[in-house]
């Protein structure tokens, strides 16, 4: 659980941004035990006569008085939506992370090493977006918490002895300047004249202040009643990290003389000007913007972020060009209150490559003293590592997991820029790079049990989750079920894995009864998505008016096969008997209905409906992934779907091929599974033509699509890590909790390898060198971690430490 402490230092900002590099962690005492299942002594206050569900921003505020400073000082802290929290004036803490009302999340703090004998104000900005948070943010209405762990901590118990005050100089722009679909938080406006500048000082202005009003008592989930609709959960997740990072370097400007050093140096705007500065930070980056100005009262600073630049079509090309390009995206305002130093900042972080500052002065100058940035994302350590002769490894490498820290935040995000949306599809991917570059599950245990909060009375999971607007995907369900199989491979925690699966059941149910009497899929309702393919509209695989979809089946009897593994170990033998019988039904039907002889591929949909019969390479992937494919037919499927392509120009052995619908970048994280399970693992390597493409046209991240792309930072791209780890590298866990490894590595044509993978016990390292025919491999494993080593169909078995083996006979693709 968070145990927020940073030196006591004061903020040059009126606002967010903390002045430690990071957050300290380490453990924090659990709840007081007295607070578990009942009423807190803390209430939950607001302001008074103030809009309860509207937009708005407010300042709660406390002064205590201490003797001395004790060794600790734990508070818990939460609000709707979110608040930051300083402590005479120093950044303390921000929250809460995303959850819904059942599941209503606090903080736990130390206060200590902020304190100091005599006065201390505790201060907090509170606001709520309203119709226009971010989708990802559940809300009831406007409120703050804050409770002391004991007695000794009661002084800072919210109720009506606390003071608030609205806000009036910030407010909410929207949407304005995104085109495309948007689903992350609105812009905003700040405005310097009327800002409260000294909420957190303590000789702060008294006027506006107000005695707050209480609106109900806290208490966690296990209380037996409560008088409100937050059922707090304590927030087990570390705190995000944050540090300074620069915003990036000036490389175009109007109304200047030249380029400005800018923001390396200051930068004088005079009166009556108007001046566009344009940034690249060479990079994608999530951060906090902050900017120090000086001077020019009504000032108007219009903060422009973008992943890309645009040209006249619309269309982003090569992100490094900047000639003939403009930039569209999410805007900030900012209003000069003129004064010295002052601090501007959103309430939210922000993505952004390129920056555009345009600056519009009047009858005074202004001065824009620096520009810095906070990053800001989940505290993801990179513990991992891989080295050997592949074409560009360092760039994939560091593309792909800066692509995957930047959607990972308190949440996993499909997008850090358009959504902030944890979705299953992309999370269930994400959670498995957590796992094989960091040994880090806590965010990937969040995503499961979140996903389990989502659940209908239908029996399915929503797509995404947290979200305050309903989305189903039923595949994503399926994916839910599999991505609790993946946890618990890698994770040794039994009681999450127990208490989930008989939540998996409703899923399972759900689809079975929609199972076709010749063991297909019929139609379900909402949106089945698979994949952005051209032969999948809008990522549906094409159905009958009855459905009889290969690639949906195929799907669900991933799911079921995974759902039979854990009902064997944990649940139900019954029902694990009876998915396996779903399985050989649904096999047997997919053989019998959708195999084409003639073209050696799955077709779309059984060959005897009426429409013309189409193929994708989806549908193959998962036939031969899953076995429903037999044996000798696997390897040339895949050769197959590695030869075709859309326009049916291709052929494999000599016969033609049929036009085929081609995969996406987040589907190639199945066809590498399936490489490897058909023993066509040494062409992986081969396969990485699009990530190479996408370097080519100086993406920084990993894309959503290929082009044109929305997103330029999509996680479900990010797979490559995990494939070179486990197709390359050849390292799995073969037993539940990784308590047991399973190394076979796949080389190509590489003749040398080194690489590592964090287990929970140390580190699993591996070095592979061939020559000629042989190869040697040299593999240390942690204490009490035993597996096997496979080369080429032959085992063998690892213990614990280091052990050199000498196999003959290499193999190379």
């Amino acid at each position: 659980m968070p145990r927020i402490t940073l030196p006591a230092l004061l903020l040059v900002s009126a606002f967010l941004l903390p002045l430690a590099a990071s957050h300290a962690q380490s453990s924090a005492p659990p709840l007081n035990p007295t607070l578990v299942a009942a009423r807190w002594p803390a209430d939950w206050i607001a302001c008074p006569h103030a809009p309860e569900r509207d937009a708005g921003v407010w300042y709660f505020r406390k002064e205590i008085t201490l003797a001395a400073v004790p060794p600790h000082y734990w508070v818990h802290v939460s609000a709707d939506n979110r608040y930051l929290l300083h402590i005479n004036g120093a950044y303390a803490a921000e929250g809460p992370a995303r959850g819904d009302l059942f599941h209503w999340r606090f903080e736990t703090v130390d206060l200590a090493p902020l304190l100091h004998p005599g006065k201390n104000i505790l201060a907090a900005t509170v606001w709520n977006f309203g119709t226009q948070a971010p989708v990802a943010q559940m809300s009831n209405r406007t409120g703050f918490l804050m409770a002391g762990d004991t007695k000794a901590e009661a002084a800072v118990n919210t109720d009506a002895s606390w003071l608030v005050k609205q806000e009036p100089g910030r407010s909410s722009l929207g949407h304005n300047g995104v085109r495309n679909y948007y689903a992350a938080g609105p812009a905003e406006k700040i405005d310097g004249r009327t800002l409260t500048w000294d909420w957190d000082q303590p000789n702060a202005d008294p006027s506006g202040w107000q005695a707050a009003r209480i609106i109900g008592h806290a208490s966690t989930r296990e209380a037996q009643d409560a008088d409100n609709n937050w059922e707090l959960v304590q927030d087990l997740l570390p705190p995000m990290e944050h540090r300074l990072t620069a915003a990036g370097t000036a490389v175009r400007a109007e109304g200047l003389p030249g380029i400005p050093a800018f923001p390396a140096q200051p930068l004088e705007i005079p009166a009556n000007s108007h001046v566009t500065l344009l940034l690249d930070n060479r990079v994608l980056q999530t951060a906090y913007p902050e900017l120090i100005l000086s001077g020019g009262s009504g000032a108007e600073v219009h903060l422009t972020y973008s992943e890309a630049l645009y040209d006249a079509k619309g269309e982003k090309g090569n992100r490094n060009e900047i000639a003939g390009r403009h930039i569209e995206g999410v805007e900030d305002d900012f209003i000069s209150g003129g004064g010295s130093n002052r601090s501007y900042s959103p309430l939210w972080w922000r993505t952004w490559r390129y920056l555009q500052i345009d600056v519009t002065t009047h009858a005074e100058p202004l001065r824009l003293d620096r520009l810095q940035a906070w990053f800001n994302a989940y505290p993801f350590n990179a513990k991992a590592s891989i080295s050997a002769d592949i074409p560009q490894l360092r760039q994939l490498w560091d593309t792909g997991w800066r692509t995957a820290r930047l959607c990972a935040h308190e949440t996993y995000m499909d997008a850090p820029y358009w959504e902030q949306l944890q979705y299953v599809g992309d999370t269930r991917i994400q959670a498995l790079i957590s796992y094989a570059m960091t040994g880090d599950s806590r965010l990937a245990r969040q995503a499961v049990t979140n996903i389990d909060a989502s659940r209908t009375t239908d029996g399915l999971t929503q797509s995404r989750f947290p979200s305050g607007l309903v989305q189903m995907i039923p595949t994503f369900s399926l994916l839910w079920v599999d991505m609790l199989h993946d946890y618990w491979l890698y994770v040794d925690d039994l009681p999450l894995v127990k208490q989930t699966l008989p939540h998996t059941r409703g899923v399972l149910d759900w689809y079975a009864s929609r199972l076709r009497s010749d063991g297909l899929l019929g139609k379900a309702e909402w949106w089945e998505f698979a994949d952005w393919s051209s032969g999948y509209q809008g990522g549906v695989p094409p159905q009958n008016a009855d459905g009889g979809s290969t690639y949906l089946t195929l799907q669900l009897i991933g799911a079921l096969k995974d759902a039979a593994d854990l009902e064997s170990a944990y649940g139900s033998p019954e029902r694990a008997a009876h998915y396996r019988e779903l399985i050989a039904q649904a096999s047997e039907a997919i053989n019998r209905s959708a195999w084409d002889a003639k073209t050696g591929l799955y077709a779309d949909l059984p060959l005897g409906s009426t429409v013309k019969p189409t193929f994708s390479q989806e549908a193959n992937v998962m036939a031969v992934w899953l076995d429903v494919a037999p044996k000798a037919e696997q390897a040339p499927i895949l050769r197959r779907v590695i030869a075709s392509n859309e326009a049916g120009t291709a052929s494999y052995e000599g016969k033609p091929l049929p036009p085929v619908s081609q995969m996406s970048f987040y589907f190639r994280f199945y066809f590498a599974r399936a490489l490897e399970h058909a023993g066509l693992a040494d062409l992986y390597l081969d396969q990485l033509g699009p990530w190479y493409n996408m370097l080519k046209l100086g993406l920084s991240t990993w894309a959503e699509t290929p082009e044109p792309t929305r997103s330029d930072c999509h996680a479900w791209s990010a797979s490559p890590n995990y494939d070179l780890l486990t197709v390359v590298a050849g390292i799995h866990p073969s037993a539940p909790g990784f308590s047991r490894v399973r190394i076979e590595p796949h080389l190509g044509r590489l003749d040398h390898l080194d690489a590592a993978m964090p287990h929970a016990e140390g580190e699993i390292h591996v070095v592979y060198q061939r020559t000629g025919s042989s190869l040697r491999a040299t593999i240390t494993l942690p204490k009490d971690l035993s597996g096997d080593f496979v080369w080429q169909g032959r085992s063998m078995p690892l213990h614990p430490g280091t052990q050199t083996i000498e196999t003959g006979a290499g193999h190379r693709s």
